[in-house]
C-alpha cells in the first residue's frame, strides 16, 4: 500500500513538473507555438487553459495523496500506538 502511494505521488510529480516546464513564465510557452502550428491546433487561449487546469489537477492530486497517506499510515501503525518511524531501531549498537 505504501509503495502504491509512493508510485502515484512520483507519477503526479513528474507530470506536474512536465506541465510547469512546458509553460513559459511570460505567457508564450506551449501556447505560443505547438510544433510550428500557431492558432490552428487548439488556439492559444485554450492551450494555456489546459496547461493551467493540468497544473491545478496534479498539484491537488499530490496534496490529496499526501494527506490521505498520512491518515492511512498513521491509523495503520503497529499495536503499541506509535507510528512506523518511532518503531525503527535507531539506537547505536553497543560495542564491547
Amino acid at each position: 500500500m505504501i509503495i502504491l502511494f509512493v508510485i502515484l505521488v512520483v507519477i503526479a510529480s513528474i507530470a506536474l513538473g512536465f506541465i510547469v516546464l512546458v509553460q513559459n513564465p511570460k505567457g508564450g510557452g506551449l501556447a505560443g507555438s505547438v510544433g510550428g502550428i500557431n492558432n490552428q491546433f487548439m488556439g492559444v487561449k485554450q492551450t494555456t487553459d489546459v496547461l493551467e487546469k493540468g497544473t491545478w489537477i496534479f498539484a491537488s492530486t499530490i496534496a490529496i495523496l499526501a494527506i490521505v497517506s498520512t491518515l492511512i499510515f498513521k491509523s495503520a501503525s503497529t499495536g503499541s500506538g506509535k507510528n512506523a518511524l518511532e518503531n525503527l531501531n535507531t539506537q547505536q549498537p553497543i560495542k564491547k
